[in-house]
């Protein structure tokens, strides 16, 4: 799966010749030269100027996106002409979701870089969630890239009380990524047309249809197959988007304006910390640290030495050096229960809202027995003293037939509040025995 336009080797031949005009000046300063000398400095000084403005006309995120395109776009093709007119007919649709993707598209597009993959996949967030990462859908599906919990877990994004995968931009990006070349390399000898097809509708669906079109003697390729309604939208919408972004004023549709500079940086944040201590170390608002990681449950990076933040660009030589400066017990927010007697598991982690896994997690503990003097660990979130003291915070289990309005009507909550603390949309369908963080303000 090698597929690279001939436009983006020629601007990558560009931009490895733009380099090479640093020295020009050091050339000029050493002396003056004349006759056919002077007319050949002249004519390479003209080159480089032009390669110059050239360069900085491009550099926007957009021209870099549209640099790697190697799709055919095939827009007089009636199903991918189809999408063309509805964009054309509601430009905002596709301006909104590109104001959504302003922090992480440069990052999904150099990672397709990375990997010689063509980056229209870059777009796919735009179908998928309209690059929302706390997008979730009602049969399950969440993130940025919309994995289902079992595609997610065998792909390794973990699901904790700490963190959800799906949910991690830098991590669900590599695995949808993954997920894409392993379909492409091991089912359909590297078309992407079938991999995107399988990404949606599964494997098997798609592995079905093409044994059902070669029965009819029918091509097998993605176009000739009978798939799901969404399936055959999905590579034509794809095909319709990358047309509409190599061409915006074509189809009446206005892209923010994204530069081509790193916008997000993904930091360690040497131990366990609390989004509030990391927002000040940063020098970033909570709300603004929450929305670059919207994995994180717990207003809390996860209780580990290498944990992970994603941070502003510009932010990060400032998060590091205070970082430096940041107490011990602040990187690593705990406390720690003695055991006494009549006490159990399930009634310590009951007390301190936790569930009791993640209490015998991170004490190390295979089962339930407990030892009077015994001192355990207990997890703390990163929210602040003074808000903890006026809320708890409790799980509750979804019943059979629950929706999200009906558990925040039974418990005295709005059902934003009720979606908000659990990151799902407010139409999310529930499972029953699903659990769900509740929080309430003390009495």
């Amino acid at each position: 799966m090698h597929v690279r336009s001939t436009r983006r080797q020629v601007l990558g031949l560009a931009g490895g010749l733009f380099l090479t005009t640093l020295p020009l000046p050091a050339l000029a300063a050493s002396g003056s030269p004349t006759g056919d000398d002077a007319a050949t400095s002249a004519q390479h000084t003209t080159f480089w100027q032009a390669l110059e403005l050239q360069s900085a006309a491009q550099a926007d995120t957009w021209t870099r996106l549209k640099t790697g395109f190697g799709l055919p776009h095939d827009i007089e093709n009636p199903r991918v002409k189809e999408w063309l007119d509805y964009f054309a007919v509601h430009p905002q649709y596709v301006s909104s979701m590109a104001q959504n993707a302003r922090p992480w598209l440069r990052w999904v597009t150099r990672q397709l870089e990375a990997r010689d993959m063509p980056t229209e996949l870059a777009l796919l967030p735009f179908i998928e969630s309209a690059y929302d990462p706390t997008a979730a859908h009602a049969g399950g599906a969440a993130g940025l890239w919309q994995f289902m919990p079992g595609t997610g877990e065998a792909m390794g994004l973990n699901d904790t009380w700490w963190y959800d995968g799906r949910r991690d931009v830098m991590a669900s990006t590599k695995a949808a990524l993954d997920y894409l070349q392993t379909l492409a390399t091991q089912w359909y000898d590297g078309d992407l047309e079938l991999a995107l097809a399988a990404y949606n509708a599964g494997a098997g669906t798609v592995n079905r249809a093409r044994e059902q079109a070669a029965a009819q003697g029918k091509p097998i390729d993605y176009w000739h197959l009978s798939l799901p309604g969404q399936t055959m939208d999905y590579v034509p919408k794809l095909l319709a988007l990358a047309a509409v972004v190599s061409d915006p004023q074509r189809y009446s549709v206005t892209l923010p304006d994204i530069p081509d500079r790193p916008a997000i940086a993904q930091v360690q944040a040497k131990g366990q910390l609390a989004l509030t201590d990391a927002a000040r170390l940063a020098g970033v608002s909570e709300q603004r640290l929450r929305e670059l990681n919207p994995a994180l449950r717990r207003e809390a990076t996860r209780p580990n030495q290498n944990a992970k933040l994603v941070i502003p660009a510009d932010s990060r030589q400032r998060f590091l050096a205070k970082l430096d400066t940041l107490p011990a017990e602040k990187r690593q927010p705990k406390a720690h229960y003695v055991v006494k007697r009549g006490d159990t598991l399930s009634g310590i982690a009951a007390r301190h809202d936790i569930p009791v896994g993640v209490l015998r997690q991170q004490n190390g503990l295979d089962g339930d027995l407990l030892r009077i003097g015994q001192s355990l660990i207990i997890p703390t979130t990163g929210q602040s003293a003074s808000l903890a003291s006026r809320d708890t915070t409790r799980e509750v289990t979804v019943k059979p037939g629950d929706s999200l309005s009906r558990i925040a009507a039974r418990h005295d909550v709005s059902v934003d509040a009720l979606a908000r603390w659990n990151q799902l949309d407010r139409s999310a369908y529930l499972q029953p025995g699903q659990r769900l963080t509740l929080r309430q303000a003390s009495r």
